[in-house]
């Protein structure tokens, strides 16, 4: 099987595992997929997260977040860059997710990074996801 969209397997499996009410999810590991992560638990969308060594590609353990009403903190994720459209956005026309109460993921010259940090530097670069 190929994969075509690593990113959007990311969210699809958050998003699959946030439905079926799992406490923890297992992600094949890459850079990116794990920057991606760190920034979800920067904003506490998730408890937390692990690397795990499979002696192959590896693995991320993201624990996820419920509130008290067993209710998911994540709302919802939505791709926007996919590899048959890229979506590029220059620093005066990043995005604000629900008013800034998401936020938006951009891949920039400076690493990935959130909607605030990229307007706050001034650069634009791949908008890859919303997340609220």
């Amino acid at each position: 099987m190929s994969m075509t969209d690593p990113i959007a397997d990311y969210l699809t499996r958050i998003r699959n595992a946030l439905s079926a009410k799992y406490k923890k999810v297992d992600i094949p590991f890459s850079g990116l997929k794990e920057e991606i992560t760190k920034i979800l638990l920067e904003y506490k969308y998730i408890k937390n997260y692990i690397k795990i060594d499979d002696g192959k590609q590896g693995l991320i353990r993201i624990y996820l977040k419920y509130t008290d009403e067993d209710k998911s903190v994540i709302k919802s994720l939505k791709r926007i860059s996919k590899p048959g459209l890229r979506r590029y956005v220059n620093a005066t026309e990043i995005p604000r997710v629900l008013n800034n109460l998401g936020i938006a993921i951009l891949s920039t010259s400076n690493g990935v990074v959130t909607d605030r940090e990229a307007r706050q530097h001034g650069i634009g670069g791949e908008v890859l996801c919303y997340i609220w």
